[in-house]
């Protein structure tokens, strides 16, 4: 496994936060959910600072969900930033089909 997978399994076990580039942007997010989907290592974030192609990252917003392969992430890295959700799962997260690890409630 990755150095990267293992930084965002150890957040999601502390239930902390990591910075990473994706696409280009500088992001902050707190992973929730790691592993693999149809073979493909994967998680599920939330974001709650940096930078999105898709504008403003609005405080508290569910817009802020973000399913990203590992393996298009860079510059993966723990932050002191607290954890972040929000409290409006309204779907089941289809993000990870077999899971390594998950963020306990």
């Amino acid at each position: 496994m990755s150095n990267d997978y293992e930084v965002i399994k150890q957040a999601i076990i502390n239930k902390s936060s990591i910075s990473a580039t994706y696409k280009g942007y500088y992001r902050e997010m707190s992973p929730h959910v790691i592993g693999t989907k149809n073979g493909r290592k994967q998680a599920l974030f939330y974001q709650f600072g940096g930078e999105s192609s898709s504008g403003a990252i609005l405080p508290n917003a569910k817009s802020n969900w973000r399913c990203m392969p590992i393996s298009e992430l860079s510059n993966v890295s723990p932050i002191n930033k607290g954890w972040h959700t929000v409290n409006s799962h309204s779907t089941a997260q289809s993000c990870v089909d077999t899971i390594d690890a998950e963020v306990r409630y």
